[in-house]
């Protein structure tokens, strides 16, 4: 079946790709590996020239690209440019702190010489997803990039030419065929990720998806790192900054319409402000401006699918039938395209789907806590275990319970985020490995111990 693009703001067909034949498929594998033997010759220092001629490309399209992402998946173009941005940003860090990374590491042993090689793996197979068509990609691309590798990108159905542009972007800033494009459906992949030219796999996708390539991995004896899904606590004590941490909560619930693994979802307020933080935390959603999502003013614009938008209506509406009181939005408008408005459930309590599940929408649960222990608690009960954020004046108390936090990040007074600098990832149905910092590099190389006498 062709891979077709559906604009989310009116529901209209944009275009569409075919899918990649069996024999293309194995000609792209073939070239992808042919490329990892020539790449991993090339000398770190002229790797690192490569991705910054990438990010230089990635800087001067930032605009089509945005309004690409705007088309395809309803982002706002003022993200859709930042995201392209910080995939340079990603590119030029990696250039520029990665050639120390891979020096060769010393070994205190009696041999005349002793140390420990970092060598790329090969072929890494990158599953990616619709929510950051860019940025998922260059996230580990960055870096496996850097250390050697190549990659299979097979994009997500809905956003083909969002996959296609990564293959023309490389080209025109000069690259080798480092990223190559795989149009193949589901059902393709196990054999992909079963082909001794593959080394290694990544994905960023729902818990399920994670389970599904995690045991394929296994079966074949690859190495996977897997980002899954996200239901991230935000704790607001009675210390806080209740104007900042409802601002930023707002644009951390709302930012790339709510379709993020690390947005805030469950927010956890301690009593005694919880009144006050919840009007100021209402009034900051709704000033989100909603419209089209190439419009500069916009900052919530559609979601991405309509069996998304259908998706979290169903949980609202389900919370609201066991107790949730809703406080904001929560009505699917009658109109062409995948509009949802921002919405605030108050009164949320464990059994309820906002509450429960991942929430991949604009939509944020709200419920009232007695203790910072209590919010602690609450935020650990959840399967889930990407980031957190904590609201606190007290930042020696904030670091204090950053460590009890089950996840892969905590941000205390900031919105949770992903960055170049600092490892990401999650623990339990949030999946394991890292991506990004120093971590993120040596996910996918080879850690080869060398004795000489």
């Amino acid at each position: 079946m062709p891979f077709v693009a559906i604009n989310p703001e009116n529901g209209q067909r944009l275009g569409e790709l075919p899918p990649h034949a069996p024999g293309e498929v194995q000609a792209r594998i073939t070239a992808a590996h042919a490329a990892s033997r020539a790449w991993r010759q090339v000398s770190v220092a002229e790797r690192a020239d490569t991705l910054r001629a990438i990010a230089d490309r990635l800087d001067a399209q930032a605009e089509p690209l945005a309004r690409l992402m705007a088309d395809e998946m309803g982002k706002p173009l003022t993200q859709g440019v930042g995201e392209a941005k910080k995939c340079a940003w990603a590119c030029r860090y990696y250039a520029e702190h990665a050639p120390g990374w891979l020096e060769p590491e010393a070994a205190p042993t009696e041999a005349l010489r002793s140390y420990t090689r970092r060598d790329p793996m090969g072929v890494i197979l990158a599953i990616m997803p619709w929510n950051f068509p860019f940025w998922q990609v260059f996230r580990f691309a960055s870096a496996a990039l850097m250390a050697g590798n190549t990659a299979l990108i097979k994009h997500a159905p809905n956003t083909p030419f969002c996959g296609e542009a990564i293959e023309t972007l490389l080209r025109e800033a000069g690259a080798p065929p480092l990223l190559i494009n795989l149009r193949v459906e589901v059902d393709e992949v196990g054999g992909i990720i079963a082909d001794d030219r593959v080394a290694a796999v990544t994905l960023t996708g729902s818990t399920a998806a994670g389970q599904a390539v995690g045991a394929l991995a296994a079966r074949h004896l690859k190495r996977a790192v897997l980002e899954l899904g996200g239901s991230d606590p935000c704790i607001i004590l009675a210390d806080a900054d209740l104007d900042r941490a409802a601002a930023v909560a707002a644009s951390s619930r709302l930012l790339n319409n709510g379709q993020s693994c690390i947005a805030a979802k469950r927010f956890l307020v301690e009593r005694a402000v919880a009144e006050d933080f919840t009007e100021r935390f209402a009034a900051a959603l709704a000033s989100h401006t909603q419209g089209a999502p190439r419009a500069p003013e916009t900052k919530l614009g559609p979601m991405a699918r309509l069996d998304l938008r259908d998706a979290i209506h169903r949980q609202v509406l389900a919370s609201v039938a066991e107790g949730a009181v809703l406080r904001l939005g929560g009505v699917s408008p009658d109109r062409p395209g995948f509009w949802y408005p921002a919405t605030l459930l108050t009164h949320c309590q464990d059994g309820m789907p906002a509450w429960d599940e991942e929430t991949f929408g604009p939509v944020a649960a709200l419920r009232i806590v007695d203790s910072a222990e209590e919010a602690v608690e609450l935020a650990n009960r959840s399967p889930y275990g990407l980031g957190a954020a904590l609201w606190t004046a007290d930042r020696d108390r904030a670091e204090a319970l950053a460590g009890r936090l089950e996840c892969g990040a905590v941000f205390v007074n900031e919105l949770v985020k992903s960055d170049p600098r600092l490892p990401f990832g999650g623990v339990k149905r949030s999946g394991y490995g890292r991506e990004l910092g120093q971590l993120g590099l040596y996910e996918f190389v080879n850690h080869k111990g060398v004795w000489v006498s």
